[in-house]
């Protein structure tokens, strides 16, 4: 079968039958094969080191396959069928096969050649199948004026040397031999390179070397050929000439016309204003963020209070103010932010731009830490409100049980020191002094009853002041006056009975009836105030356990009032037996008890204040118990609510997860998916706000546990702001995979097999792999990664593409950015420096003028503005600098 272009694709009907003629007919030069061997191992391996590896041995590296494999990709763009990765003959047999039914699906017949000759290292086989690759995608290609392939290429030869001196190409070996034909295709290109007029046809060596020198160093055609076999040897091989002159060809044939250039150059320029443009709206959004949390946290983090109720009452409703109004737009700017950074990150890597790098203090992660500052500083700031508020409640409850007792005190010992610094014993009789006497003791026994009640003043003084309360200095102040009034009484009242012991041999006479009723009376009204204290008491509780332990007390409290009320009558009775005495004996002064001060009557004027208190008290535990079964029923009510809106939102959340893995259909299913998903969830908001509703009515009855459920208002808040950030998170990287398959062109079938075997290895479902992990997907995409130490060095160079800030994790769109750059073609430096070049007819400046001639007017001032001026030879004024400006634009710059 002959191709259009006049080759023979027929390996057996071409290559082999041509050799065995030769051989019959004595023209087959052994050199040839040497020459071909070299020629086309040079070929090889200017393709296969664009994918990072090369060959030594043509008829050795090819006999497992797969460089042959990665060869026919590089060269054709396409890919090819998995390899098998086994050692065994039968897989190198395999990845053979594979690479000539691709070669055969391109239109080439290959006749009398095997995988077997190629595994086994039949040169050959192999050189001639080489030969057939070169034909099918170096040669066939070539058109001059509609001739075939070679005519093209021998008369493309012949209209580039035709101006030249001693040039006559008239075929592809003896043409060729001196070195001129070579030098002349060069400077016809690129006159700066080769100064043809110092060359001479007696210096073949000095000919060829100068040529394929200056090809390898600035035309990036490396050397196929030896001087000295093509000097040396009466008749080179065609082959091998033709598959190095093809490769001039290739190098020439890619100028462009002026055009061509500017709207290439347009392009990136209109990328690269597009990126600015984000760079800077990213910059204005991140300072803004950042220069409101930097505002706010001060006010979180203060500590500072009148250290009065009221006053904190007020910073925790400024605080829900702040939750309510104030940082729901903030949630919302910062979600903007990292959708506006992934879609700036992704455009960069499509256009083939150096990642994005905001200004230092302003990066996503500074962003992200910042506001995890904030959300710890809400949450230590509302716990210390709250907790603030629980110590100011019990502080004010302290306060008021201070002044109560501290009142009672006060009106206990009001007189007190009168009575013990009188000297009215010495006027009395004796049967008056011994009542004195009588009353003093029954005085030092309420005495020493009171002590305990100013022990308890001093103890909740001293509280006071550990919990620092606000007016600590009256508190203290009150406090040491009646510690000192109470020291005050003890030696008054021992003084006392010293002076009333003096004068005890004299007064001996006592009153019975007056000392019992003296000491029956005295504990009985300590128990009444008592009683009296405790039945006005004020408490505090939180739990319907605590308030029912007060009503069990209260009811054992109620179980002793009969005993009360015996020992009450037995006093009042002693009281009306001395009434009765001293009326039928007409005692002068009888009625009056030298004991006591107390009275009949104002015992049962304090007994009856404890029977009217008692029933008072049972109303006032019978409300706090109504209080606190309301606040069980807002415990139940809120975790009842919890308990729903808890779960719902964490099946969402693994829901949108399993989306965001790739695992559930096509890329546009998944971003309809998590659309209804995000639509689902502002649906579902009523229930949280109503669920903020019950919880601001539970703060509100101070309620500040809740055995009924694990959830907090403040977990569900969390958990539903992080649901948004994952949905919208996950739609960002949705719409970016979506465009980049779209500007990359790959078909749905290669994006589920990067996402499938990204997620085979992704074990943990963290959306991310390991290096290891990493390698390990690419050998199982047919990414060829050498165990040796180049393999290892190549994989490097792979992973700093892929994890440029060195994170030690691969995402998964820094993978897929990799695997379609790997299969599609994307603007370089060398392609916009040629343009510019064009524009700038083979000078290495441009002036302005070219610049507004060839461009658009706001292209060219973009280019103008920030072009550097050219500092080479030969400049002229105004003379700009279009090659570092091109590197610019792909390398680290401000632009």
């Amino acid at each position: 079968m002959m191709m259009e272009n006049g080759l023979s694709m027929e390996y057996g009907d071409g290559y082999m039958e041509q050799e065995e003629e030769w051989e019959r007919e004595g023209l087959l030069d052994p050199a040839w094969e040497k020459q071909q061997k070299k020629t086309f191992t040079a070929w090889c391996n200017s393709h296969l080191r664009k994918a990072g590896t090369a060959i030594d041995n043509i008829e050795e590296d090819f006999r497992n396959g797969l460089k042959l494999m990665l060869l026919l990709e590089v060269i054709s763009g396409e890919t090819l069928p998995k390899p098998d990765r086994g050692k065994m003959r039968f897989h190198k047999i395999a990845n053979v096969n594979k690479a000539l039914d691709f070669i055969a699906s391109k239109g080439v017949h290959l006749v009398s050649i095997g995988a077997e000759e190629i595994v086994d290292g039949n040169l050959k086989m192999t050189l001639g199948m080489i030969w057939t690759i070169i034909l099918r995608f170096a040669i066939q290609d070539i058109s001059v004026e509609e001739m075939t392939a070679k005519e093209g290429l021998l008369l493309w030869c012949q209209r580039k040397t035709a101006p030249y001196k001693n040039v006559n190409v008239q075929n592809f070996h003896l043409s060729f031999k001196d070195g001129l034909a070579f030098c002349a295709l060069i400077h016809r290109h690129r006159p700066d390179l080769i100064d043809y007029g110092k060359l001479s046809k007696d210096n073949p060596l000095e000919n060829l070397n100068t040529a394929f020198d200056v090809a390898e160093k600035y035309l990036d055609i490396p050397r196929m050929l030896d001087p000295d076999d093509l000097i040396n040897t009466p008749k080179p091989d065609e082959r091998a000439i033709m598959t190095y002159v093809s490769c001039y060809y290739h190098a020439f044939q890619g100028a462009q016309q002026a055009e061509t250039a500017a709207n290439r150059i347009c392009k990136v320029l209109k990328v690269n204003q597009e990126n600015e443009r984000l760079m800077e709206e990213y910059e204005r959004l991140a300072s803004d963020l950042l220069e409101w949390i930097r505002r706010t946290m001060p006010w979180l983090n203060s500590r500072q209070a009148d250290n009065s109720l009221a006053g904190v009452q007020k910073k925790l409703e400024e605080y829900r103010t702040y939750r309510r109004k104030h940082k729901p737009p903030r949630v919302e700017q910062k979600a903007k932010l990292e959708t506006n950074f992934n879609t700036l990150q992704t455009k960069l890597r499509l256009s083939n731009r150096p990642a994005y790098l905001p200004t230092e203090g302003k990066t996503v992660s500074d962003i992200s830490n910042a506001w995890k500052g904030l959300e710890l500083a809400e949450k230590a700031f509302e716990e210390w409100l709250l907790a603030e508020t629980m110590r100011l409640e019990r502080l004010e409850h302290l306060a008021q049980k201070f002044k109560h007792k501290a009142d009672a005190h006060e009106d206990w010992t009001r007189g007190k020191e009168e009575m013990l610094q009188s000297q009215d014993f010495r006027q009395c009789k004796l049967n008056e002094l011994k009542a004195l006497k009588k009353k003093h003791e029954a005085f030092e026994s309420d005495l020493a009853a009171h002590q305990d009640r100013v022990e308890q003043i001093a103890a909740i003084a001293q509280e006071l002041n550990t919990l620092e309360y606000h007016d600590c200095v009256s508190v203290n102040a009150r406090c040491q006056r009646i510690c000192d009034q109470w020291d005050r009484l003890g030696a008054l009242t021992q003084r006392r009975r010293t002076a009333l012991d003096e004068a005890e041999r004299i007064l001996e006479k006592i009153d019975i009836l007056h000392l019992e009723f003296a000491k029956r009376a005295a504990p009985f009204n300590n128990w009444l105030d008592g009683t009296r204290e405790d039945l006005v008491d004020m408490f505090i509780v939180h739990t319907m356990e605590e308030i029912q332990g007060l009503i069990q007390a209260h009811d054992q409290f109620k179980a002793t009032l009969g005993e009360a009320d015996k020992e009450f009558n037995l006093i009042v009775n002693l009281v009306r037996e001395v009434e009765s005495i001293v009326k039928q004996h007409q005692i002068p002064g009888g009625l009056e008890n030298p004991y006591t001060t107390l009275t009949a009557n104002e015992m049962t004027r304090k007994w009856s204040d404890v029977r009217q208190l008692v029933p008072q008290r049972d109303q006032t535990l019978a409300n706090e118990l109504r209080k606190q079964q309301n606040n069980e029923m807002l415990r139940r009510q809120f975790a009842e609510k919890a308990n729903v809106v808890g779960p719902w939102i964490e099946r969402q959340m693994d829901a949108v997860t399993a989306i965001g893995m790739g695992l559930q259909g096509s890329l546009e299913d998944q971003l309809h998916r998590l659309k209804e998903y995000e639509q689902a969830v502002y649906a579902y908001k009523p229930n949280i706000e109503e669920l903020e509703k019950i919880h601001q009515a539970v703060q509100e009855s101070m309620i500040f546990e809740n055995r009924y459920t694990n959830y907090t208002m403040e977990t569900l808040r969390v958990g539903w702001e992080q649901l948004l950030t994952s949905i919208n998170r996950n739609i960002n990287e949705v719409e970016n995979q979506i465009l980049t398959r779209d500007s990359k062109g790959i078909s749905q079938e290669q994006l589920n097999e990067f996402r499938s075997s990204f997620n085979h290895f992704d074990k943990n479902r963290t959306g991310r792999l390991t290096p290891e992990e990493f390698k390990s997907c690419l050998v199982s995409l047919g990414y060829s990664i050498g165990k040796d130490r180049q393999g290892e060095m190549d994989f490097q160079r792979i992973l700093a593409v892929v994890d440029p800030n060195n994170t030690g994790y691969v995402h998964f769109d820094a993978f897929l950015d990799f695997m379609t750059r790997e299969s599609t073609d994307t603007d370089t430096a060398e392609q916009v420096i040629d343009s510019f070049r064009i524009l700038a007819a083979d000078k290495p400046y441009i002036l302005p003028d070219e610049l507004r001639r060839e461009l658009p007017p706001d292209q060219a001032e973009y280019c103008i503005q920030r072009m550097p001026p050219y500092k080479g030879p030969n400049g002229v004024p105004g003379a700009l600098d279009y090659m570092s400006f091109s590197t610019a634009l792909y390398g680290e710059t401000d632009l």
